[in-house]
């Protein structure tokens, strides 16, 4: 994607409209001020994919969710530094790349590449950084060490008395233990985990996620969780790295926490991820880095589901739509608006419905955009497009992404004056205000790019003409086909057939013409 369409640059300054920005902390419930560490400045750490498969619409609607976020706070003034991490290694990672034999690392390569295509294709703004897990080895050890030294966790010996790989936090020993989700399954003792269990219903499912589920060797207490693994006698030796406690490999809660330190600092200002992550995965990293000494995250951001009638969109329910599968019988945009139009907090139901209205809103969007750049004679440049402040747009569209980014009150003001600009140039055209229609044509497109919808965005035109290419491929086939059926009923000299398949072509707006070297066709004018 073009970065040029990030509506901020490195001089920007924060103006008036962010004192009002209020966001919900997953931590206390509650809708509050936000305040950054350090002024004019956010760091924000979002979980990213564990690339063991492909790419669902569940997975894209979290990062479209911060992509939206980041857009605000750009558009706010901020300098928004986001980190999106890899998780290139965990259990099902080598299970299935043994399954298909593969190397585990090619596995991980193949499908982190489709997860940054199908970022790219939905127009989601590259992060600052996406570090790999396996790439943060030295700095995971250099945790674990500080955690143990603080008391915190310990080292399982093995037979001999030597370090087993095995590495887990004591959580007895940190009182603060459940302190993001006050659940009460992580904070008791081993007697009373099933009755709890019973009262909670199923664990989450963290749809491939590493939940630390196998047999774990010499743990104290049933709640205490991997730090670092010994390898599987299945695991292949580039798989295991040599560390002061063992050879191993790092526990999946441990590798956030690293590389979120690595990059944002001892403290930052957001963390964020899909709702099925705040527990065990995001309380564990809460505990472990607070037991380093660490500040960590001053907030918590969770993103709701994707459901297909009321059920959790995963693949193992079976009911996972791939990106690719949605695209090709979508454009782009119109998945994309389809996943951003419902608030983060929201669950967000996904049906045919869904669609159709997103592609009801493009037509009406583009429809709008291309008739007041006509009757404008000009469209305004994606840099003024881009570079429009916070301060500059609607009040009511303010207000609306400062509540905890309520995108529905913000599309409502968008739509708003779409319908008073659509009312003004419907009137007299001596009595149009031009430069008021100016105006607002370059507030509607600047409210789009908040949502990275602006339909004159550069990456929208090349993906929209990569959906028309590959539509026009569709019925190219579909016609050919007919082509030859009708080929071979004038061979049968079955005319009537034949001249039936030109007549439902004709009417479909095809144009048949009849040469030496074969038919043809092309759409009728």
């Amino acid at each position: 994607m073009d970065t040029s369409s990030q509506p901020h640059d490195s001089k920007a300054s924060v103006g008036l409209a962010a004192a009002g920005l209020r966001l919900y902390d997953t931590a206390n419930h509650q809708v509050t001020p936000f305040r950054p560490i350090e002024p004019g400045k956010v760091g924000i750490y979002v979980c990213g994919a564990t690339v063991q498969s492909s790419p669902h619409i569940g997975h894209i609607r979290t990062t479209l969710a911060f992509d939206v976020i980041r857009r605000w706070l750009l558009r706010l003034g901020y300098q928004v530094t986001l980190i999106r991490n890899v998780t290139d290694i965990d259990d099902k990672i080598l299970t299935k790349a043994a399954a298909n034999g593969q190397r585990w690392w090619e596995r991980a390569y193949i499908y982190e590449r489709e997860f940054t295509h199908a970022y790219e294709t939905m127009g989601v703004l590259p992060p600052t950084y996406e570090p790999r897990a396996t790439g943060h080895i030295p700095e995971m050890i250099d945790l674990i060490q500080r955690i143990i030294d603080r008391g915190h966790a310990y080292v399982v010996p093995d037979e001999q008395g030597r370090p087993s790989g095995n590495v887990y936090f004591d959580v007895a020993s940190w009182p603060e233990y459940g302190a993001l989700t006050h659940q009460q399954t992580g904070t008791q003792p081993a007697d009373e985990q099933a009755a709890a269990n019973d009262r909670l219903g199923p664990s989450i499912d963290t749809d491939g996620k590493n939940t630390d589920t196998d047999e774990e060797p010499g743990k104290r207490d049933p709640r205490d969780f991997a730090l670092w693994k010994a390898p599987k006698p299945t695991d292949p030796p580039t798989a295991r790295w040599q560390t002061p406690f063992g050879t191993g490999r790092p526990g999946w809660h441990l590798e956030c926490s690293a590389m979120s330190h690595r990059y944002l600092g001892a403290e930052f200002d957001i963390h964020g991820g899909g709702l099925d992550l705040r527990f065990p995965h995001h309380e564990n990293e809460m505990a472990q880095s607070h037991a380093a000494g660490w500040g960590f995250a001053h907030r918590w951001m969770h993103t709701a589901w994707v459901t297909q009638k009321g059920e959790k969109m995963s693949k193992s329910l079976g009911n996972g739509l791939s990106v690719d599968q949605v695209l090709s019988q979508h454009p782009a945009w119109v998945v994309r608006y389809a996943l951003v139009s419902v608030q983060y907090r929201s669950m967000l139901e996904w049906s045919d419905q869904s669609l159709q209205e997103a592609q009801g809103a493009y037509e009406r969007i583009s429809n709008f955009v291309d008739r007041a750049g006509r009757i404008l004679g000009a469209q305004p440049e994606r840099d003024r497009v881009a570079g429009l402040g916070a301060d500059n747009l609607p009040e009511d569209f303010v207000q609306a992404m400062n509540d905890d980014i309520n995108v529905s009150g913000g599309l409502a003001a968008l739509y708003a004056l779409i319908r008073q600009a659509n009312a003004a140039m419907d009137a007299d055209p001596g009595a149009l205000d031009r430069k008021w229609l100016a105006n607002a044509l370059l507030q509607v497109r600047a409210m789009l790019d908040v949502f990275g919808l602006d339909p004159l965005d550069p990456h929208w035109a090349g993906a929209s003409a990569d959906h028309d290419d590959r539509a026009m491929n569709t019925l190219d086939a579909l016609v050919r086909q007919q082509l030859q059926e009708r080929n071979q009923a004038r061979k049968n000299h079955d005319f009537a057939r034949a001249d039936a398949i030109r007549d439902q072509l004709t009417v479909a707006g095809v144009a048949v013409a009849d040469t030496p070297a074969g038919s043809t066709w092309d759409l009728s004018r």
